[in-house]
């Protein structure tokens, strides 16, 4: 749940509010000449993935190469980047954005003020120490944030990033199912959310791909998503 003195910005409020701010029409090249894709023209859609990684990570990574598309990955810190340091690595150099999903997965917002900075920091610690870049973007477990993890996460320069659509795959192996629930759920300038540490879901990214660009959709990462934006500390974007 977002605290009621949270900022919450959709995609397009955020890249309309870019392009109010822009200082110059040089400026606006600039920054499409770094982000290919223009949300502003296409239809986009984010492909996010939490939790990892895991064993089924090198598939998942392998079927997105094979159909061009970048991901977005929350990391856990405990369990799973510190246990596959290579996968994190080869993620970051395919071109996959990073982002942190806490040390050990706690609701932040049942948390002291300290004991959310030492999820968010350690995890960043841990990502900057393999890729040697620090994420800009977090998720919140379950969603869980207020007005405490919105400080935290200004304070350490990162934005909180949440989802239009999820399939639940943490309750179900069923990989028809897990498809046909995002697919029913995506629309423009959604942001959707799977974990690839799940029995169920790396198989059903072939077709949740294939089907969505079928309707149009163009894969982008959740900065790609924002541009010309960029993430804002302590905002949350929410589709």
């Amino acid at each position: 749940m977002t605290g009621c003195g949270q900022q919450r910005v959709t995609p397009a409020q955020a890249r309309e509010q870019a392009d109010q701010s822009a200082l110059s029409p040089a400026a606006s090249a600039g920054k499409s000449a770094e982000t290919p894709v223009d949300c502003r023209k296409a239809k986009c859609i984010a492909l996010t993935f939490d939790a990892g990684p895991g064993p089924h990570t090198p598939e998942l990574l392998d079927i997105l190469k094979k159909k061009k598309v970048h991901a977005t990955f929350f990391l856990l810190g405990k369990n799973h980047v510190l246990a596959h340091p290579d996968l994190v690595r080869r993620e970051a150099a395919e071109g996959h954005e990073i982002g942190n999903h806490t040390w050990t997965h706690q609701r932040l917002d049942d948390l002291t003020p300290d004991e959310i900075r030492d999820e968010l920091v350690r995890t960043q610690d841990a990502i900057q120490k393999i890729t040697g870049k620090a994420p800009t973007l977090m998720r919140p477990p379950q969603g869980g944030t207020d007005e405490s993890v919105g400080s935290a996460t200004r304070a350490l320069g990162l934005s909180e990033i949440l989802w239009s659509a999820t399939a639940s795959d943490y309750a179900t192996t069923d990989t028809r199912l897990i498809g046909d629930r995002i697919l029913d759920q995506a629309s423009r300038d959604g942001i959707i959310l799977l974990h690839d540490i799940y029995d169920g879901t790396v198989p059903a990214v072939p077709r949740i791909i294939d089907e969505l660009r079928a309707r149009g959709y163009t894969f982008v990462t959740v900065p790609q998503l924002l541009a010309p934006a960029s993430p804002q500390p302590g905002t949350v974007y929410h589709p």
